[in-house]
């Protein structure tokens, strides 16, 4: 049967430093929780495979053609511009939750990118942007040699 010895108790006080810094620690981690800040939009999924990294980004009602799309080295950009909609004279929000203004996003990958060889689609308020991998940074197989 485990009892606890009094040594154990004593270690309890030593620790209640750290555990009240680690509470206000979480405290803070989670205060804004459920709330977004601008470097959260547009959001995005990821997924690579061995050739490139395919980006897809929620854009609803935007116009495709007022979408900045930009690549550096292994850095993806996304910017733009969300306006707001027009609503009758005698019309009033009940609610607004979309964001409006301008926006940008980088997002960094763990490979260089090859940026002539870039593709991006928009359908149905989805931007989908494909990012091959420069040659260099493609995964080699390596033979063994007996």
């Amino acid at each position: 049967m485990f009892t606890p010895s009094l040594w154990r108790w004593g270690r309890l006080n030593d620790a209640a430093p750290e555990l009240l810094r680690l509470q206000q620690e979480m405290n803070r981690l989670f205060s804004h929780a459920g709330q977004r800040t601008p470097q959260d939009f547009p959001a995005v999924n990821i997924w690579e495979n061995q050739e490139n990294a395919v980006v897809t980004a929620e854009l609803p009602g935007l116009d495709p053609a007022k979408i900045d799309i930009s690549v550096a080295g292994d850095t993806l950009t996304l910017a733009g511009v969300t306006e707001a909609e027009t609503v009758k004279e005698k019309d009033f929000y009940l609610r607004q939750e979309r964001g409006l203004g301008n926006f940008q996003r980088k997002i960094q990958l763990p490979f260089q990118l090859d940026a002539q060889k870039v593709e991006a689609r928009y359908e149905k308020g989805v931007l989908t942007v494909t990012l091959p991998r420069i040659k260099e940074s493609l995964p080699k197989k390596i033979k063994i040699n007996s």
